[in-house]
């Protein structure tokens, strides 16, 4: 029996450890809707909310990486009021999808990137995300079309 508990703690410790997943701590909302429906409602609300789209001197383009085994459609948004780039990501398929919030990158050099659930202070990545969700996510939901 105490076997079997040694074995349950290393277990235990190791799976604390070794996160599974390349977004391991993003904050992921579900949608009843298809990868290219949210895809469509997100590149509505940027087309109807231009603030939101990080500066073309950064040269973060939305959308799947150079590699052809991409699972994520990356997308980017920027705060112009508190100077900030969010990176987000949607993965789904015919009827169901994720689209996450994974990071804020402090200021106008690339690289002070901050992970939600991870890098933040508890009181500052609360505040991150239900600003997340009321500047983006909420709007972003309005405009699905099912």
């Amino acid at each position: 029996m105490k076997r079997l508990i040694y074995l349950f703690v290393a277990f235990a410790f190791c799976s604390c450890i070794f996160a599974p997943g390349s977004y391991q701590y993003a904050e992921v909302y579900k949608f009843d809707a298809s990868e290219e429906e949210l895809i469509k409602a997100v590149e509505k609300f940027k087309s109807e909310n231009p603030s939101y789209n990080v500066p073309a001197n950064f040269q973060l383009i939305d959308g799947r990486g150079a590699n052809k085994e991409d699972f994520w459609f990356h997308i980017w948004f920027y705060y112009p009021d508190k100077n900030q780039i969010v990176y987000t990501w949607i993965r789904g398929n015919n009827s169901k999808s994720s689209f996450a919030l994974v990071s804020i990158n402090e200021g106008i050099q690339l690289g002070n990137w901050k992970r939600i659930n991870k890098d933040l202070p508890r009181q500052e990545n609360k505040n991150q995300k239900e600003r997340f969700e009321r500047l983006i996510l909420n709007k972003v939901k309005g405009n699905i079309e099912y």
